[in-house]
């Protein structure tokens, strides 16, 4: 399947998001906290593939939690409008210079000491040419942490 075009379906998005948070919860320490709150529904239908859509949000979680050095909380909000979906995703991190707020989804970025700066191009990417919606920094505070939010098409 590798070079051809992911397939999208009509799926649930609390599951997905669901057994994202699973799985970076078995491997993230116990200083972690995390929540996904579905606003006003339980059941929230979106076109997606759900291993890319999981994928994107283990890498938001995963840099949050480099961000707040493994102690901290993830949030993730739902919320379901007439024709999109918000997905925001909040960390307790250490934020994001406003200056580097759009240049962090480009390709080799990274303030790690290791690590190729791919993640957050390939998220942007897997969002926006895959799923056809759109990712950004809705909110970064110094020492407070960011908002990351995804808009997805019903």
């Amino acid at each position: 399947k590798i070079g051809s075009a992911p397939r999208l379906n009509k799926e649930s998005i609390l599951p997905v998001l669901e057994n994202a948070v699973t799985y970076i919860k078995s491997r993230s320490s116990d200083k972690m906290q995390y929540s996904i709150n579905p606003g006003s529904g339980t059941e929230i239908y979106v076109k997606l593939n759900a291993p890319l859509f999981e994928w994107v949000i283990e890498n938001l979680c995963k840099n949050a939690i480099d961000a707040m050095n493994g102690t901290g909380s993830i949030v993730i909000d739902v919320t379901d409008q007439v024709q999109v979906v918000y997905v925001d995703v909040t960390d307790t991190g250490k934020g994001i210079p406003s200056s580097k707020q759009k240049t962090i989804f480009e390709p080799g970025y990274t303030t790690k000491a290791r690590g190729w700066g791919l993640g957050l191009s390939l998220t942007k990417r897997i969002i926006e040419n895959y799923h056809n919606g759109r990712i950004f920094v809705k909110r970064s505070e110094a020492d407070k942490g960011s908002t990351f939010r995804i808009v997805l098409n019903k």
